[in-house]
């Protein structure tokens, strides 16, 4: 199998394996229990991990949250701070984002926005014709360009005083596009407006930094740089006096500071932890090897009949590359289904399983959302690899 879709989920280092597997077996302690040596072994293994994760985005242990991924740390932050925000800051409840977000940030606005109330389904009553209810708060979904990017022009037309955040994507999962967002919070501080980024796909392959972005929040996923799934951060800015106020998105226990309720997974804690230190050691040497295996990739992509690349080079992050299959009898799902005993890509997001992709019709491709390709590589993957892979895509195209 040639596995290049690592955009989806990356394999998990043999080196976080084995920080692992302790975890699992003989170092089972509950990190919230107290005096035994297994409790306390684990809630050091804990804090020993956020200190790494911390430090591969410039932060402080203070300020990282665990949570079960992304898309838990993006729905905590956008609801937490316009819950917070509309009832204890003068009434701010607007949201701005992007009509290119992942799915964990767009749905999380259309449900603020009234727009849905389960994960792609229309909010709808029996005894209603009205499909939209009113919670309270106000979306923006401001378009991007013809490079899935959000210019920081855009951002400043659609804030208002009721604006209490923005909430972008670094790098487009599907595409690779990557949005400035330093310029994009240089805009919201101007207007007193906080700014989230979802780091998942920049994440442990190229340099995050929170004070060089100046974001106020961010989110991350292990498991896209070689870590386990199940696990991920939120980001929050910590001021002189400690974490700002945020609502809670799960109530129960005080673990996380009171802020992520729930037994920690001490195991995948861990295992986070590890990969954010292999990223850090090994940053470098596996970007130069991605940029290579990238370069090599679109050479062979240009010889080959009916296909093309839709995003230029510098507009997005080596290591993922989607195309476009310019023939009319080609469908993507049914061509990824043919090949999958021997490749795996995607047609795009994973989290947008059988739906034709926002993110293309967003880029102005509306019609061609069934001939778009994705294909991301990994650390792991090899020239070879790519050589199969052409071999299958010509033989099949």
């Amino acid at each position: 199998m040639i596995y290049l879709d690592n955009a989806a989920t990356s394999p998990v280092d043999q080196e976080v394996l084995d920080a692992m597997l302790p975890y699992l077996r003989e170092e089972y302690g509950n990190p919230s229990s107290k005096y035994y040596c297994k409790a306390n072994n684990a809630k050091q293994a804990v804090e020993d991990a956020r200190a790494k994760v911390a430090a591969l985005f410039g932060a402080t242990s203070e300020e990282i949250i665990f949570t079960a991924g992304s898309t838990e740390s993006t729905n905590l932050i956008i609801k937490g701070v316009l819950d917070y925000s509309r009832f204890y800051c003068k009434g701010k409840n607007h949201v701005i984002t992007s009509n290119a977000e992942h799915k964990s940030t767009l749905n999380v606005c259309k449900y603020l926005n009234g727009e849905i109330y389960s994960n792609n389904d229309a909010t709808m009553s029996l005894f209603s014709t009205n499909s939209r209810v009113d919670r309270g708060y106000q979306a923006t979904f401001i378009e991007v360009d013809e490079h899935g990017i959000v210019s920081s022009k855009k951002l400043e037309e659609a804030i208002t005083d009721k604006t209490a955040l923005a909430s972008f994507i670094y790098v487009n999962n599907e595409t690779g596009s990557i949005n400035d967002i330093a310029a994009l919070a240089k805009t919201a501080h101007a207007h007193k407006v906080l700014i989230h980024a979802d780091v998942t796909q920049a994440a442990g392959k190229m340099p995050v930094n929170v004070h060089d972005l100046d974001v106020d929040f961010l989110s991350a996923s292990a498991h896209k740089f070689y870590g386990p799934k199940g696990i991920g951060c939120a980001y929050i800015k910590a001021d002189k006096y400690g974490l700002p106020p945020i609502t809670a998105l799960l109530h129960g226990g005080e673990q996380e500071g009171g802020i992520r309720a729930g037994t920690l997974a001490v195991h995948n804690i861990v295992g986070f932890g590890k990969a954010a230190e292999i990223a850090m050691r090994d940053m470098k040497k596996n970007h130069s090897l991605i940029c290579k295996l990238d370069d090599y990739l679109i050479t062979k992509l240009r010889n080959c009949d009916n296909i093309r690349t839709f995003i230029p080079d510098e507009f997005r992050c080596k290591g993922i590359i989607s195309i476009l299959v310019d023939r009319t009898d080609f469908n993507n799902e049914r061509f990824i289904k043919r090949i999958s005993d021997n490749v795996a890509i995607s047609t795009g997001s994973a989290c947008s399983l059988g739906e034709p992709s926002h993110v293309i019709k967003a880029l102005g491709l509306t019609d061609q959302t069934s001939k778009i390709l994705r294909i991301s590589l990994n650390k792991f993957t090899t020239k070879e690899d790519i050589d199969l892979f052409i071999s299958v895509l010509s033989r099949n195209i």
